[in-house]
């Protein structure tokens, strides 16, 4: 998945279950080093490591205590001085096992004059973790004693680590990565919202490919691709295509056009885990779904448009009052979940669906003039 802060674009390097597990190692193997009823004072370098340092002791298995410090620079009495200062420690550390929790260790310099510091405290031992470190750019002689992962000199954030005080809070890590070029648009609504119909005037406006999950399916299927056999023989069971053999159609209809200037994506994806799916998808061409666009429209009167169009539409299930209502149901149960997905992103973006279809078209076109 790749997320935009402020004017840059992060692609997920690290998975936050893959951060859990080396947090979890990292925590039993310090307390396995550590003597049977040892105390440890554990100390957290702010801003970064407050996450870190939160899920560590969590894993700790024992009783341990923690503080957080910062590194501050003054003035001294000469003009030439640079005096550095830990604040936050008021502890007593004689005869005190410390040890220093650090998010990320690049060059090591701000972690050396942390670790002189200390040195000087009449202290019992002192050792150092790291949930990440830069073996390329380490530049000090200073043992790290416990290190959870080596990673590239490239620059993160996530999980404590800020782009202008941005990011902390992401659950993942995301490394830096270039702009994306596509526009790609999820294209929402209940049936009968008119999706199709907007999807087919707005990919020529913006020289965008609409991929209509429908159209990809039956393609498949009425020529025999592996795919579409697989699908083919869900359907004629009676059960519900696997989101894999979806996923992978709409993957391989994707990588048809790898020139495109952007894709319009129609009944598709259904559910959260297809949504997640097509993110690493795209993540992985370092593109995203710049927002899904949702028409609104009330459910009665949708009712009413099928209905009309059942007249000629030649679908069975456009002219039965009873089978409509069931798709609103599953519209509502399964899919409409979708809004708050992207709206956890901040990619959401809802569209009064009553009107011509120029006056659509017109509201819909403002949005998509912003992404």
């Amino acid at each position: 998945m790749i997320k935009k802060l402020n004017d840059l674009y992060f692609k997920e390097l690290i998975s936050s279950n893959e951060i859990s597990e080396i947090v979890k190692s990292l925590a039993h193997q310090v307390k396995s080093d550590l003597p049977k009823n040892e105390v440890p004072l554990f100390i957290g370098i702010l801003n970064g490591c407050f996450v870190f340092a939160a899920d560590f002791i969590r894993e700790f298995n024992g009783d341990c205590e923690i503080s957080f410090v910062k590194l501050a620079s003054y003035e001294g009495t000469k003009s030439s001085e640079n005096v550095k200062k830990l604040i936050g420690i008021n502890e007593d550390l004689s005869g005190r096992t410390i040890i220093i929790l650090e998010d990320i260790i690049d060059t090591g310099t701000t972690l050396q004059e942390i670790y002189e510091i200390f040195r000087h405290q009449n202290i019992k031992e002192l050792k150092i973790v790291t949930l990440f470190f830069k073996p390329d750019v380490y530049r000090k002689e200073l043992h790290i004693n416990y290190i959870g992962k080596n990673i590239a000199d490239k620059f993160i954030v996530g999980y404590g680590l800020d782009y202008n005080e941005l990011g902390r809070n992401l659950p993942a890590i995301y490394q830096l990565t270039t702009q994306p070029k596509m526009k790609n648009i999820v294209l929402f609504g209940p049936p009968g919202a008119g999706k199709g119909t907007q999807a087919t005037l707005l990919k020529e406006k913006y020289d965008l490919i609409h991929i209509s999950t429908g159209d990809v399916f039956r393609f498949n299927i009425k020529n025999e691709t592996e795919l579409g056999l697989l699908a083919k023989k869900f359907i004629d069971a009676g059960d519900l295509v696997p989101d894999e053999v979806t996923i992978n159609m709409l993957k391989a209809e994707v990588n048809k056009s790898p020139d495109a200037n952007g894709f319009i994506f129609d009944g598709f994806p259904r559910t959260e885990s297809q949504a997640k799916a097509l993110d690493v998808f795209l993540a992985e061409k370092n593109e995203r779904i710049n927002g899904m666009v949702a028409l609104e429209v009330t459910e009665d009167l949708l009712v009413e448009r099928i209905l009309e169009r059942g007249k000629t539409s030649g679908r069975s299930d456009d002219t039965d009052k009873e089978k409509i209502r069931n798709r609103f149901n599953e519209y509502n149960t399964k899919t409409a979940i979708l809004k708050d997905y992207y709206d956890a992103q901040g990619t959401y973006y809802g569209v009064n669906g009553v009107g011509s279809i120029e006056d659509i078209t017109d509201r819909l076109s403002e949005v998509f003039d912003k992404l």
